[in-house]
């Protein structure tokens, strides 16, 4: 009799323990994913440029912009630490990309849906010129930059403010894309 007591006790003890851990390895799923997605998240914060991502509608497409967003922190931007007449990957770190997911008119000029790196070349003055590249994944950014693969070139006039914002940003806002950072108001048209 104690025998069978002892086996059904240890038959229920391990199917509690059974049930428990089916129940727990789902917890536990769930917990290592939210704490995956937390760490993604804090490291994308605590990132020096942090790295953002907007979505929108631009023109009659809809539109998802990745870039990192450097910030002043007392620097001379333009012509210094962002060079003039050179290739800027328009945000730090990887390169600034857009997903259109229609074919669009930026600044006049036909650009097809796809997924394209954003490129400027900043001016002391005068218009800048905006690039649309084929190669989107570039993980540092002008650095990897080849002429070859640009898809669309145009050119936008920048607009100068007095007061300075501090962190770069982009929006997809009336005329399409504009881009802002320390005194620059860069707007991209789009149709």
């Amino acid at each position: 009799m104690k025998k069978i007591n002892l086996f059904l006790t240890i038959c229920f003890v391990s199917s509690s323990m059974l049930l428990f851990s089916c129940g727990s390895e789902k917890s536990a799923e769930t917990s290592e994913t939210e704490e995956s997605s937390q760490t993604e998240v804090k490291a994308t914060e605590q990132r020096a440029s942090p790295l953002r991502t907007i979505e929108g509608s631009v023109g009659s497409a809809q539109a998802t912009i990745q870039y990192g967003a450097p910030s002043v922190k007392g620097r001379v931007i333009w012509g210094d630490l962002v060079p003039y007449n050179e290739v800027w990957r328009t945000g730090a770190n990887e390169s600034t990309y857009i997903d259109i997911n229609k074919d669009v008119i930026v600044e006049g000029e036909t650009l097809a849906a796809g997924r394209y790196s954003i490129f400027t070349i900043p001016k002391a003055s005068g218009k800048w010129t905006v690039i649309f590249n084929s190669e989107w994944d570039l993980e540092h950014g002008h650095f990897q930059y080849k002429e070859v693969n640009d898809v669309l070139r145009v050119e936008s006039s920048p607009e100068w403010q007095e007061e300075s914002q501090e962190q770069l940003s982009i929006a997809i806002e009336s005329p399409g894309i504009i881009v802002r950072w320390e005194r620059l108001v860069l707007p991209i048209v789009i149709q």
